[in-house]
């Protein structure tokens, strides 16, 4: 039997690297699945891999720093899937700079997309899983940065932080309705956002490109860079019938890198 049978999952930023892992895996595992995200040609390649796996998909183009586009997007998750029961709240973007040079713009971008995301995918799925009584399941991407500031990243440290207290209160607001809220924290994945974290990173610093990228896998106990199919097994465990009696945790999936 599938863990996910027949159930319906939005995932945001899904159009690659760990949101598109995520919407793969949770349709291998059964449920179908609402590809967002702002690039068009990618959500149709990710929706086609889900329909090759069996499942449906659809696609919905959203920006989710704007609230009246996420919830719009689960309108049209329920509607065209025939249900609603899990959003994985996964878009995002980083922030390379030093505190002594951030801009308010820079501050503003970050928060609107990493933490303004999280807040309205939280709020609209919510009132989706009320309206039908529905036990849904709420996660989120966190980070290491989520759980230590790193430099440099203080900015998109700040906005991960702040996920993991959205996703403490709102798990304990919405415990009494049987909706649960929990987040991932990835490490160091190799994904297009970390070779414009190791590329930025280098502009600042004078490192050669690539060493800032090695200097950190070189710090993981297991040895190896993470994968974004690594993630997207989590993230599935999350949202399936084992992780019931979970809500309000953020648990580190890093390979042994950030220790709590």
């Amino acid at each position: 039997m599938e863990r996910l049978g027949n159930k319906v999952a939005l995932v945001t930023g899904a159009g690659q690297g760990i949101g598109r892992a995520i919407a793969l895996r949770l349709a291998r595992d059964g449920a179908d699945i609402a590809v967002v995200d702002l690039n068009d040609e990618n959500m149709q390649a990710v929706a086609d891999e889900v329909r090759a796996l069996g499942r449906k998909a659809t696609i919905f183009k959203a920006d989710v720093s704007k609230r009246d586009e996420v919830y719009a997007a689960i309108d049209h998750a329920e509607k065209e899937l025939g249900g609603f029961d899990i959003i994985v709240n996964n878009a995002g973007i980083a922030n390379i700079q030093s505190i002594a040079n951030v801009t308010p713009e820079e501050v503003d971008k970050i928060f609107k997309v990493n933490v303004e995301g999280v807040l309205w995918g939280t709020q609209a799925a919510a009132a989706k899983f009320k309206q039908h009584g529905t036990k849904g399941k709420i996660i989120n991407a966190s980070s290491i940065a989520g759980h230590e500031g790193f430099p440099l990243l203080s900015i998109y440290s700040a906005t991960k932080f702040a996920v993991r207290a959205l996703t403490q209160a709102s798990a304990k607001e919405f415990a009494s309705d049987g909706i649960t809220v929990n987040a991932y924290c990835p490490g160091v994945v190799g994904t297009d956002m970390w070779v414009e974290i190791d590329k930025r990173m280098a502009e600042i610093t004078g490192a050669k490109i690539g060493e800032s990228y090695d200097k950190f896998v070189g710090g993981i106990a297991l040895g190896r860079a993470q994968t974004p199919e690594d993630v997207a097994a989590f993230v599935s465990f999350l949202a399936g019938p084992d992780a019931d009696y979970m809500t309000g945790q953020a648990p580190l999936i890093d390979g042994g890198l950030v220790y709590r």
